[in-house]
């Protein structure tokens, strides 16, 4: 018999926060400052939010980001959570980097209910990671410096066992290999990085791929699943207009 994904308050609350006095807490701050909009808003969460995670620096909190389990998420000085970010920073955390900023919409979730080792989020120094990108955890996700994700990517580190036929996949496990994306990758819209792969320094992931295996560094890749169709050796690409910087 498979088990049953919902629970009562007891359970509900052990996957919010480290106990009862942590989730009165959090909720607390995040009723009373949440919601405040503007600068001003985003000046009182700078200032009260630190009661309940960790902030080198000041970061930018936009109104309605939703945390849980706050104590276990660092922010980086100039880090930035945009609206509607929804972070679920379950042991062993997730910890943004410097200048790093996490735009509207984003899900990063830990999700460790089973013990997992390396359960984590970890992402570099001036990272962008773009609308809705949702990034799962379980087996441990570690993104670098300058890397951009662009909008609705999916960096997923799990993976269900599906290899019995007369059992239901939810009854025979999951594994967790974890995520690495070097510094300097650019990541486009739609793409799927699935769990066990490196990307390597510099790569590109052209939108709507699934990478299943690694990407060497300073290559292209593109497809489902994604292969290196291109090397970055320094060549000029095909003009396409004036560059900006």
């Amino acid at each position: 018999m498979s088990k049953e994904i919902t629970g009562g308050p007891g359970l509900y609350l052990r996957r919010q926060a480290d106990n009862l006095a942590r989730y009165l807490l959090e909720q607390t701050l995040q009723a009373l400052f949440g919601w405040v909009p503007t600068v001003v808003g985003i000046g009182l969460r700078a200032l009260t939010y630190r009661l309940m995670l960790h902030m080198d620096g000041w970061a930018g909190i936009e109104s309605g980001v939703r945390l849980r389990f706050a104590n276990h998420l660092r922010l980086g000085r100039g880090a930035y959570l945009d609206q509607g970010v929804y972070i679920h920073a379950c042991p062993a955390g997730v910890e943004i980097g410097a200048g790093s900023l996490v735009m509207h919409g984003a899900v990063l979730h830990v999700y460790n209910f089973r013990n997992l080792p390396h359960a984590s989020i970890r992402i570099g120094r001036d990272s962008l990671i773009g609308e809705y990108t949702v990034i799962r955890g379980q087996g441990g996700v570690s993104i670098g410096d300058r890397v951009y994700t662009s909008p609705l990517v999916q960096i997923v580190a799990v993976n269900h066992v599906f290899d019995d036929p007369t059992r239901p996949f939810v009854e025979q496990g999951i594994t967790a290999e974890g995520i690495v994306i070097e510094d300097d990758v650019w990541i486009g819209s739609g793409a799927v990085i699935c769990d066990g792969v490196r990307v390597g320094h510099g790569a590109v992931v052209a939108a709507g791929a699934v990478v299943t295996q690694d990407v060497p560094p300073h290559t292209v890749v593109a497809g489902v699943p994604a292969r290196v169709v291109r090397q970055i050796d320094g060549k000029q690409s095909p003009a396409r207009g004036p560059i900006y910087y």
